[in-house]
């Protein structure tokens, strides 16, 4: 308790030292939407102490038949600075776990539920690490009448001319260093317009935060340069989409865990991990995949999943084993490549370890390396469909999260279906 009072002492310190005008208590949706609350310093210290009382009815997945004020409880670790704001108008912000109002966890909070599944893991002795490459398009603007227009032109690991995209991402990097966020590196890819950056291995909770703090990053600088950001999964056809390609680890003791003898120098523990993955992948793709737009990324022919396999090269695989380089042993991973970066962090990582651990406590046996053991679903709806059947989902998120889950989603699925497409109207109207 000492040590949460002298965390409160250096955050108020801190408002008072450097002028912070506001603080914004940050909280996701089931959604993975962006929430927040703007307090003064006047406010911050009762904040602080209490938490936030809020009408959880008003959030989506949020709402609950029986009383629904929920308290937002800040996470004091994750206090910073915003570094784009002037000096003197000074905006800091804090992670918020969502607790009922008499301090148990809150079952609709996303955060909480990684950190029951983080909480189980450890239990057994291990940390989950993981280092999400974030993939995104810089466009002109949103418009949807017109269609989104890149703005540059380049293509994989283009060094263009100093143009507006390479000053922005750069500018993205220095800001993301700026706020304490490791970046491993960042780069043109493959699609006009379409951009990485690699986060550097923490673990999974701090990296869900992380997430979360550079989609927004990335949209408000972009908004500042006067141009517009999207994590949207296909955007554009007949070019790649953005994935968030995750590379994972456990760790037990201080030590790498998939470190060992086996394949391509796995432990057997990593081994049954990958087939955890392998064959839970088709019932947790509605979390890692949760859009009707997820879908038209996962498709033949594209350099993302369509099916449950792994392997060491093919980019198409559900899970790769990335190469080691000589003398950074302690960097063995594995890299799941079906999520895309309009993913809930906090589910996706949640679901991701479960489904790899249901591996290392079941026993798995690894399959042939590229052997497709099952096709991964080819719509939200089908998704959906193995994920309301999936025993492992209902266990690892709870039975509040799934169901709303599932409400919410199958409204998205069926206003999409009534849709009539400018594919449909090319395609049909004068045919039929």
């Amino acid at each position: 308790m000492s040590h949460m009072k002298s965390q409160a002492q250096y955050v108020l310190r801190t408002v008072e030292e450097r002028g912070v005008r506001f603080v914004q208590l940050w909280f996701t949706d089931v959604l993975g939407r962006h929430k927040a609350f703007h307090v003064t310093p006047a406010e911050l210290e009762d904040a602080l102490d209490q938490g936030m009382t809020f009408d959880g009815s008003a959030i989506d997945g949020f709402s609950r038949t029986t009383e629904s004020d929920l308290l937002a409880r800040p996470d004091l670790t994750t206090f910073q600075l915003l570094p784009w704001y002037e000096p003197g108008e000074g905006v800091a912000r804090v992670f918020c776990d969502i607790v009922n109002i008499d301090g148990t966890a809150f079952d609709g909070c996303p955060r909480q539920q990684l950190r029951r599944v983080l909480d189980n893991a450890r239990a057994q002795g291990y940390t989950f690490f993981v280092a999400p490459e974030m993939e995104f398009f810089y466009f002109n603007d949103l418009d949807p009448s017109t269609g989104p227009v890149p703005i540059d032109r380049g293509s994989y690991f283009d060094l263009l001319p100093d143009d507006t995209a390479s000053q922005l991402r750069r500018h993205t990097v220095l800001t993301l260093e700026e706020m304490g966020i490791g970046v491993e590196h960042a780069q043109h890819e493959d699609a006009p317009g379409q951009h990485e950056i690699d986060l550097r291995y923490t673990d999974a909770l701090t990296m869900a935060d992380t997430v979360m703090s550079l989609r927004h990053v990335v949209k408000e600088l972009a908004r500042q340069y006067g141009v517009a950001a999207s994590f949207m999964p296909k955007p554009l056809v007949g070019v790649q989409g953005s994935g968030m390609h995750t590379h994972l680890s456990l760790w037990r003791d201080d030590k790498n865990a998939f470190i060992g003898e086996h394949t391509y120098g796995l432990s057997d523990l990593a081994a049954k991990f990958i087939a955890g993955l392998v064959k839970h992948a088709p019932e947790i793709t509605a979390i890692t995949n949760q859009w009707v737009n997820s879908y038209k990324r996962l498709v033949p022919g594209s350099e993302a999943p369509t099916g449950s396999e792994w392997a060491r090269y093919d980019a198409g695989a559900l899970v790769r084993v990335p190469s080691v380089k000589p003398g950074r042993i302690d960097s063995t991973r594995i890299e799941y490549r079906s999520p895309d970066s309009a993913a809930n962090p906090y589910l996706a990582f949640a679901v991701i370890l479960a489904a790899g651990l249901r591996g290392v406590t079941g026993n798995y046996e690894l399959p042939k390396e590229g052997k497709r053991t099952a096709p991964l679903p080819q719509s939200l709806a089908e998704a959906l469909n193995l994920m309301e059947k999936s025993a492992l989902m209902h266990e690892t998120l709870g039975s509040h999260l799934v169901e709303w889950f599932l409400r919410n989603k199958r409204a998205e699925w069926d206003s999409y279906r009534e849709q009539v497409t400018p594919f449909e109207l090319e395609r049909y109207l004068p045919l039929l």
